[in-house]
Protein backbone atom coordinates (compact mmCIF):
# COMPACT_ATOMS: atom_id res chain seq x y z
CA UNK A 1 0.00 0.00 0.00
CA UNK A 2 1.44 3.35 -1.03
CA UNK A 3 1.53 6.19 1.46
CA UNK A 4 1.60 9.92 0.95
CA UNK A 5 3.05 12.71 3.04
CA UNK A 6 1.64 16.19 2.42
CA UNK A 7 3.46 19.18 3.87
CA UNK A 8 3.96 22.81 2.91
CA UNK A 9 7.18 23.52 4.79
CA UNK A 10 10.19 21.49 5.93
CA UNK A 11 12.20 22.39 9.05
CA UNK A 12 15.26 20.93 10.72
CA UNK A 13 14.93 18.83 13.91
CA UNK A 14 15.10 21.96 16.11
CA UNK A 15 12.22 23.57 14.21
CA UNK A 16 14.51 26.10 12.50
CA UNK A 17 15.71 26.66 8.93
CA UNK A 18 12.38 26.25 7.20
CA UNK A 19 12.02 25.85 3.45
CA UNK A 20 8.91 25.47 1.32
CA UNK A 21 8.54 22.06 -0.30
CA UNK A 22 7.88 23.83 -3.63
CA UNK A 23 11.38 25.30 -3.41
CA UNK A 24 12.89 21.87 -2.77
CA UNK A 25 10.99 20.25 -5.64
CA UNK A 26 11.60 23.17 -8.01
CA UNK A 27 15.27 23.55 -7.17
CA UNK A 28 16.32 19.92 -7.27
CA UNK A 29 18.09 18.44 -10.28
CA UNK A 30 15.51 16.59 -12.37
CA UNK A 31 18.17 14.48 -14.07
CA UNK A 32 21.94 14.05 -13.82
CA UNK A 33 24.57 11.75 -15.19
CA UNK A 34 28.24 10.91 -15.32
CA UNK A 35 29.29 9.27 -18.59
CA UNK A 36 32.32 7.68 -20.17
CA UNK A 37 32.48 9.44 -23.54
CA UNK A 38 35.44 7.54 -25.05
CA UNK A 39 35.54 4.16 -26.80
CA UNK A 40 32.22 2.45 -26.16
CA UNK A 41 30.32 5.18 -24.34
CA UNK A 42 28.66 4.20 -21.08
CA UNK A 43 26.69 5.64 -18.19
CA UNK A 44 28.88 5.55 -15.07
CA UNK A 45 26.00 6.67 -12.83
CA UNK A 46 22.82 8.66 -13.32
CA UNK A 47 19.38 9.71 -12.11
CA UNK A 48 16.41 9.99 -14.50
CA UNK A 49 18.61 9.25 -17.52
CA UNK A 50 17.42 6.28 -19.58
CA UNK A 51 20.25 6.21 -22.11
CA UNK A 52 22.99 7.89 -24.07
CA UNK A 53 23.76 7.70 -27.78
CA UNK A 54 27.11 8.32 -29.45
CA UNK A 55 26.41 10.56 -32.47
CA UNK A 56 29.94 11.33 -33.65
CA UNK A 57 33.30 12.38 -32.23
CA UNK A 58 32.55 14.64 -29.29
CA UNK A 59 28.77 14.47 -29.79
CA UNK A 60 26.27 12.62 -27.61
CA UNK A 61 22.51 12.47 -27.00
CA UNK A 62 21.26 12.12 -23.43
CA UNK A 63 17.74 10.67 -23.12
CA UNK A 64 15.76 11.76 -20.06
CA UNK A 65 13.60 8.97 -18.59
CA UNK A 66 10.78 11.21 -17.28
CA UNK A 67 10.40 14.08 -19.76
CA UNK A 68 10.81 17.69 -18.83
CA UNK A 69 7.74 19.93 -19.19
CA UNK A 70 9.19 21.53 -22.33
CA UNK A 71 12.55 22.21 -23.97
CA UNK A 72 12.90 25.28 -21.71
CA UNK A 73 15.19 23.83 -19.03
CA UNK A 74 18.79 24.45 -18.10
CA UNK A 75 21.76 22.13 -18.21
CA UNK A 76 25.03 22.27 -16.35
CA UNK A 77 27.78 20.44 -18.22
CA UNK A 78 31.40 19.58 -17.47
CA UNK A 79 33.84 17.47 -19.40
CA UNK A 80 37.46 16.42 -19.05
CA UNK A 81 39.92 13.89 -20.39
CA UNK A 82 41.12 12.41 -17.10
CA UNK A 83 39.69 12.25 -13.57
CA UNK A 84 43.05 12.08 -11.76
CA UNK A 85 44.16 15.06 -9.71
CA UNK A 86 46.41 17.48 -11.53
CA UNK A 87 46.24 15.62 -14.84
CA UNK A 88 42.94 16.85 -16.21
CA UNK A 89 42.24 19.56 -18.73
CA UNK A 90 38.66 20.74 -18.25
CA UNK A 91 36.59 21.86 -21.22
CA UNK A 92 33.23 23.57 -21.54
CA UNK A 93 30.83 21.39 -23.50
CA UNK A 94 27.68 22.88 -24.95
CA UNK A 95 24.11 21.81 -25.69
CA UNK A 96 23.20 22.24 -29.34
CA UNK A 97 19.78 20.56 -29.57
CA UNK A 98 17.19 20.38 -26.79
CA UNK A 99 13.80 18.63 -26.56
CA UNK A 100 11.58 17.73 -23.59
CA UNK A 101 12.92 14.17 -23.48
CA UNK A 102 16.52 14.56 -24.62
CA UNK A 103 19.36 16.88 -25.50
CA UNK A 104 22.51 16.72 -27.58
CA UNK A 105 25.81 18.07 -26.42
CA UNK A 106 29.30 18.41 -27.85
CA UNK A 107 32.74 18.44 -26.22
CA UNK A 108 35.82 20.16 -27.62
CA UNK A 109 39.57 20.41 -27.45
CA UNK A 110 40.37 23.94 -28.59
CA UNK A 111 37.93 24.27 -31.49
CA UNK A 112 37.94 20.59 -32.57
CA UNK A 113 35.24 18.17 -31.42
CA UNK A 114 36.78 15.51 -29.17
CA UNK A 115 35.58 12.56 -27.04
CA UNK A 116 36.26 12.93 -23.31
CA UNK A 117 36.44 10.26 -20.62
CA UNK A 118 34.35 12.16 -18.07
CA UNK A 119 31.18 13.93 -19.19
CA UNK A 120 28.93 15.29 -16.43
CA UNK A 121 25.42 16.71 -16.85
CA UNK A 122 22.70 18.07 -14.57
CA UNK A 123 19.24 19.19 -15.68
CA UNK A 124 17.13 21.79 -13.86
CA UNK A 125 13.55 22.74 -14.71
CA UNK A 126 9.99 21.47 -14.50
CA UNK A 127 9.07 17.84 -15.18
CA UNK A 128 6.13 17.11 -17.45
Amino acid sequence: MASELRVNTLKDAAGNNSIATSFVAGGSAKAWGLFNGTGTIAIRDSFNVSGITDLATGKMTVTIASDMGSANYTTALRSDLDDSAGASRTYNPEVYTRAAGSFNFVTYSNSAEEDHAYDEVAVQGDLA
